[in-house]
C-alpha cells in the first residue's frame, strides 16, 4: 500500500511543473482539437514516467556519474523554458494587435518541453532505487497516468480561459514558462 501511495504522490509532484505548461499550451490555442490535446498531455506523460525511469537505470549503474549530472539540471530546465517562454512572448508581442495570435505548438517544441519539465524527475530514480523492476515498472506507470489526466485538464482549462484572454494568450503561456524555468532553478538552492 505504501508502494502505492508513494507512486501517486510522485506522479502528482512531479506532474505540477507539466500542468503548468499544459494550461499555457492550452492559453496559447485556444481553438485546439481533441488529438492534439491527448498528444501534448502524452508526451508529457511519456516524458515523466522516462525520466525516474533513467534514474533508476541510473542509480543501479553508474551513480557517481549521475551525481554530478544533478547538479547542472536545474541549469537546462532553466535554459530550456526560457528559450520556449521568450519565443512566445516574442510571439505574442508581435501579434498583439491581431485578433487570432495563437501559434502553433510544434513537435519540437512541445517534445523541448516534455524534456524541460521532466528533468528534474531524474532524481526520483534515487527515491525508487530500492524498487524491484516490477515495481518500478508500475511505478512510473502510475507517474504516467497521473501526468496524463493533469496536463490533460491543463490544457482544457488553458484552453477556456483563453477564450477570454486571447488577446494576452502567448504572452501570458510565455510568462508561465518562464517563471516555471525560474522556479525549478531557484527551488535548487534550497534542497
Amino acid at each position: 500500500m505504501n508502494f502505492l501511495i508513494t507512486s501517486f504522490l510522485l506522479g502528482v509532484g512531479l506532474a505540477m511543473d507539466a500542468f503548468s505548461v499544459s494550461l499555457a499550451n492550452g492559453l496559447n490555442d485556444t481553438a485546439m482539437r481533441r488529438r492534439k490535446m491527448v498528444i501534448i498531455a502524452g508526451v508529457f506523460a511519456v516524458f515523466q514516467a522516462l525520466m525516474p525511469l533513467i534514474g533508476w537505470i541510473c542509480v543501479h549503474t553508474a551513480m557517481t556519474k549521475f551525481s554530478a549530472f544533478e547538479k547542472v539540471i536545474p541549469y537546462i530546465a532553466l535554459v530550456l523554458l526560457s528559450y520556449i517562454g521568450i519565443k512566445m512572448l516574442i510571439e505574442g508581442l508581435r501579434h498583439k494587435d491581431e485578433n487570432n495570435e495563437q501559434t502553433a505548438l510544434g513537435l519540437s517544441a512541445l517534445l523541448v518541453q516534455g524534456v524541460a519539465t521532466s528533468i528534474d524527475a531524474l532524481s526520483v530514480g534515487f527515491v525508487i532505487s530500492e524498487y524491484s523492476l516490477a515495481e518500478t515498472l508500475m511505478s512510473v506507470a502510475i507517474i504516467a497516468v497521473i501526468t496524463f489526466i493533469i496536463c490533460l485538464a491543463g490544457v482544457i482549462i488553458g484552453k477556456k480561459f483563453g477564450t477570454y484572454i486571447a488577446g494576452k494568450a502567448s504572452i501570458l503561456g510565455g510568462v508561465i514558462l518562464i517563471f516555471i524555468g525560474l522556479q525549478i532553478f531557484i527551488s535548487s538552492f534550497f534542497k
